[in-house]
């Protein structure tokens, strides 16, 4: 049991350490990726201030601009009033009979409706740019809100990938050492059990050594013993045959039974 014990837990803490490290692989990968895209919305984010100052500079030129034509304006209604007032004096002078007031009069209404216009036009324009370019500016605004934002929940996220990597890091580590730690252990009982093993099959092979030589110790006995009960058979069939004639020979049966004593002893 301690033998098959041994490669199933090594290979466990193997296959745990490569699982460790497989995800490790990965939650590298992911925080690449996300440090991708943290990049990638950094440049949109310049993108986008770029874009802001941009508007904010025509908003700007707009506003000179309409300064501009408003002072130009002006300027222009100083001189009509100036031409003006030139070419009444000299009609006056010239037809006297002619109603100069009225003529002036709507001489200055029909400048005053274009003038109206024009600066109509003009704040109509100016407001037309401006709502256009607020719109840009809240657009952009919230798309660099968004992008913030974004960018606070990435760094979050590669905090916690950062947190998560390290832990996984000592995590591979403590395996390492465990995985370091078992192998050397199990290799130390592998060596016992393989010491053990080779001291039980030298025993084993003393023991077969020894059972082959009661064999034939069994073997030699079991001759010995046939040959005793050949010569004990003999012997009776002596002493059979004494007794048939019991008047006869009794120095030859002495000699016989001492020759078979000795027989018996030599074979012991």
């Amino acid at each position: 049991t301690q033998i098959s014990q041994v490669p199933i837990q090594a290979i466990s803490d193997h296959l745990l350490v490569r699982n460790s490290f497989k995800r490790f692989e990965t939650e590298q990968a992911l925080r690449m990726s996300v440090e991708a895209d943290i990049n990638g919305l950094r440049r949109v984010l310049d993108e986008l201030t770029l874009s802001r100052t941009d508007l904010e500079l025509q908003i700007e030129g707009l506003k000179e601009e309409l300064a501009f034509l408003k002072k130009n304006h002006e300027e222009e209604m100083s001189a009509l009033s100036g031409q003006l007032s030139g070419k009444v004096s000299v009609e006056i002078d010239s037809a006297p009979g002619i109603d100069l007031t009225k003529i002036l009069a709507d001489m200055r209404d029909q400048y005053e409706l274009l003038a109206e216009k024009n600066r109509r036009d003009a704040e109509a324009w100016y407001t037309s740019k401006s709502e256009e370019l607020s719109r840009e500016v809240a657009v952009s605004t919230e798309q660099l809100q968004t992008s913030k934002t974004e960018i606070t929940e990435l760094r979050r996220t590669v905090q916690n990938l950062e947190i998560e990597l390290q832990s996984q890091l000592s995590m591979k580590a403590a395996l390492e050492g465990t995985l370091a730690d078992t192998e050397a252990r199990y290799g130390a009982q592998l060596c016992q059990i393989q010491s053990l093993i080779s001291n039980i099959e030298a025993q084993l092979m003393e023991v077969r050594s020894d059972m082959e030589r009661q064999n034939n110790e069994y073997k030699m006995l079991m001759d010995i013993k046939t040959r005793l009960e050949q010569e004990i058979a003999t012997y009776r069939q002596l002493l059979e045959g004494q007794d048939l004639h019991p008047h006869g020979g009794g120095g030859s049966l002495r000699l016989e039974k001492t020759v078979f004593i000795w027989h018996v002893l030599e074979l012991l």
